[in-house]
């Protein structure tokens, strides 16, 4: 365990946050009717780890567990799914409530919209949700994966109808590849959470369908008794997931917001690595981004989320691989008494970092810095199971 973590406290200049309303309650309930009008819908669960809680000095551990989720095993269909809604609500002059499932499936719709190409770019669950969400509208999905992708992700793509590529580059060079093939083709749309100048209203969209999951997890922990997170740890990618996650958040306690953290695949920092610069300015990570936490391995952010993390984050931190296999084992095989969690290798880093915290003293520093103590009540995100069987086993069974 060579490389540690490392974690800074934001202090990036504020901005006048005109994009956090983007996420406020009215806009993600929005996204949460849309969602509750598909068959497969249903919500998942909340892993309440009260023996966890009391192993590591928690007052609440709570985990939001992703692998249920309409059957596709990680949280980004709620993206992808509502993105598309919308984009056919515009197309047709409609608002997004009046587009539910059974209308988005029906012979009107597709002779009302005719045929569309949604292009995306993965390492595997936003391709997946995407081309399953096209599959169930009779659409068709174009879906480029970076090199190094694994056969299980792709297979699970190719199994929804789409025609699946794994390209000999990296994520930001497949976006890039993609969204050019979508400006060549007739009714080609991108629909893709890493959002530039010029291409933000498909990701607001991705951005406000992950709202549906903070939602969820708010209500939930309010059935157990918990009316707010004092702490929420969320992974970051492009940041889109984060800035929905913790823009919902900064809405939802605009007066006592939790301490909110974003964690990142240190192959993969950008936002770390914007935040240590303290100018405001995004920076990129650079070269094949090579991380076992594949849905993190993005090095450029979303412009509208980095604007909301900018303005609503408290720390950032930068987090080598073993601490996502850390995390993967311990929610794998729980205190007993409490629900086992699958989580796969992008799932599981907000428990490797949370025990880390807690319970290893090279890191007092940042357990204090973080006001981590017996009266947390910490909230995570398990945004995925094991969507690559091969690599679970092998973390879970092997050293």
């Amino acid at each position: 365990m060579t490389d540690k973590i490392k974690w800074i406290k934001n202090a990036m200049p504020k901005t006048d946050d005109k994009h956090l309303p983007l996420m406020n309650h009215a806009a993600v309930e929005k996204a949460q009717t849309f969602h509750r009008s598909f068959p497969q819908y249903s919500q998942t669960p909340l892993a309440n780890l009260k023996q966890m809680a009391h192993y590591l000095g928690l007052k609440n551990f709570f985990v939001k567990d992703e692998s249920y989720r309409f059957g596709l095993n990680a949280f980004k269909v709620l993206g992808g799914s509502y993105a598309m809604g919308n984009y056919i609500a515009k197309k047709l002059g409609k608002d997004i409530s009046e587009i539910t499932y059974d209308y988005m499936i029906s012979p009107q719709l597709k002779k009302e919209l005719g045929q569309a190409t949604f292009y995306t770019a993965t390492d595997g669950n936003h391709g997946r949700g995407v081309a399953w969400a096209a599959n169930k509208l009779g659409q068709k999905a174009v879906v480029l994966m970076p090199k190094g992708s694994t056969k299980a992700r792709f297979d699970n793509i190719k199994k929804e109808g789409a025609d699946v590529t794994i390209e000999d580059v990296n994520y930001d060079e497949c976006v890039r590849k993609a969204n050019a093939l979508a400006e060549k083709t007739e009714n080609g749309v991108m629909v893709q959470d890493t959002a530039w100048d010029g291409y933000e209203e498909i990701p607001t969209w991705i951005m406000q369908g992950y709202g549906t999951m903070a939602l969820e997890a708010a209500k939930q922990m309010k059935e157990a008794g918990v009316e707010r997170p004092t702490h929420v740890f969320i992974q970051a990618g492009v940041g889109s997931l984060a800035g929905a996650v913790i823009g919902f958040f900064a809405n939802l306690f605009p007066e006592n917001p939790p301490i909110m953290t974003v964690l990142e695949a240190e192959a993969a920092d950008c936002l770390y690595k914007s935040a240590v610069a303290k100018d405001g300015k995004i920076r990129f990570a650079q070269g094949d981004l090579q991380t076992m936490m594949a849905g993190l391995a993005c090095g450029e952010p979303n412009t509208i989320s980095f604007d909301i993390l900018k303005n609503n984050v408290t720390y950032f931190a930068s987090c080598p691989d073993w601490v996502s296999a850390k995390g993967m084992r311990m929610l794998g095989a729980p205190i007993k008494g409490d629900p086992q969690v699958t989580s796969g290798e992008s799932g599981a880093v907000g428990m490797g970092f949370v025990a880390t915290a807690m319970h290893d003293p090279a890191y007092a520093e940042m357990r204090q810095a973080l006001k981590l103590d017996s009266d947390s009540k910490v909230l995570i995100f398990s945004t995925e199971g094991d969507t690559d069987p091969e690599n679970y086993k092998k973390i879970m069974w092997e050293e």
